[in-house]
Formats: structure tokens, C-alpha cells, sequence
């Protein structure tokens, strides 16, 4: 077999945020479930039904709790770095802004995890808090907890939380008047 290792490259260059963008909006990745990690283009898991309906009730729930004062987006972009642009299962961002631009703040930034819990809990918590998310859950759903994410730093997040006892309640920070109970989030 021949040696290939000479045709490995020696660097390899990011894609940045504006380029994928831009892809994105000449339909190259159309049939692909794809977000910008770190210069990468990564393949997002598909979804089972546990965890579609776990992001379902997150939404309706901080929607309804939140009207008029901040946005709950699922599934949607967010611009954490000029590298990066993850979609969350449900973030809250601020009211206003640009239709056509993605929102690059955020209060909350939840992921719901399955399989993808390694990735949710060591690449995407770090994007999220050198962008200064100021919290961010990760819902365990084979650990049935949730781990709330807070204090923000280039270092990540100097706050870590892991919630699992039935009765708990978070409270976003930027909402505090605003509570799910963990039975209601985990069903």
C-alpha cells in the first residue's frame, strides 16, 4: 500500500463564521445538519423523540414565561466567535435586532444531550462561555440532570452546577421571577 502520509496537510486553515454564512445563503449545505465549531464544519446528531420533545417543552415553557421581554429561539444559529456559529436546541436572546442577521448575545443557552453530551459539555460550554453566555444548562437526558453553567470566563465557566433531584428549580439569572422545575424539564 502506498505511504500517503506526505499528502496530509501541514495546516489546516479554519473556515471563519462570514464564509460558512455565506454558504449557508448559497444553499451548499442544504440537506446537511451542519454548525461551525472552532473553524470546523461538524454534523449534528439527529434527534429521537425524547429529545425533540425535551427541547419542545424547554421552548414553550421560557416562551411563554418570557413574552415581551427576550426571544426563545430553537435550533437557530448563534454568533459565539469568528469561528463558530453552534446552534443551540433553545437559546434566549434579546429582543430587536436585525431579522437577517444572527444574534451573537445571549442570556441562556440550553443543549439537551444524548449522544452528543462529550461535545455539548467540553467544546460548546467553552465557546459559549468565552463569548460571555452568562448561562448555560446542559440537560443530561441519560443522567436524567441538568448541569447550569455560570460565571463566564476565557477559562469557561467557574460556576458548574449538576441538578438531579426531583423538586429542583432553576432560575435563569438574567430572569430570576422565571422558574422550571427539573421534573418538568427531565418529564
Amino acid at each position: 500500500m502506498a505511504d500517503l502520509s506526505p499528502l496530509h496537510p501541514e495546516r489546516v486553515r479554519p473556515l471563519r463564521r462570514a464564509e460558512y454564512e455565506r454558504l449557508v445563503e448559497l444553499g451548499v449545505f442544504e440537506d446537511e445538519r451542519l454548525e461551525l465549531l472552532r473553524g470546523a464544519l461538524v454534523t449534528m446528531s439527529p434527534q429521537g423523540g425524547l429529545h425533540a420533545d425535551t427541547v419542545a417543552r424547554i421552548g414553550e415553557a421560557l416562551t411563554l414565561a418570557l413574552a415581551g421581554r427576550a426571544r426563545v429561539r430553537q435550533h437557530s444559529p448563534i454568533a459565539v466567535a469568528d469561528d463558530s456559529e453552534p446552534e443551540p436546541d433553545v437559546a434566549v436572546v434579546p429582543l430587536g435586532g436585525s431579522r437577517l442577521e444572527v444574534p451573537a448575545k445571549a442570556f441562556l443557552v440550553v443543549e439537551v444531550a444524548d449522544s452528543s453530551l462529550s461535545k455539548d459539555r467540553n467544546v460548546k460550554a467553552a465557546l459559549y462561555a468565552a463569548a460571555s453566555i452568562p448561562e448555560y444548562w446542559l440537560v443530561d437526558l441519560n443522567g436524567h440532570a441538568v448541569e447550569v453553567h455560570r460565571a463566564p470566563g476565557p477559562a469557561g465557566y467557574g460556576d458548574v452546577a449538576r441538578l438531579a433531584a426531583s423538586g429542583a428549580t432553576l432560575r435563569p439569572t438574567a430572569f430570576a421571577d422565571v422558574a422550571l422545575s427539573l421534573d418538568e424539564i427531565l418529564g
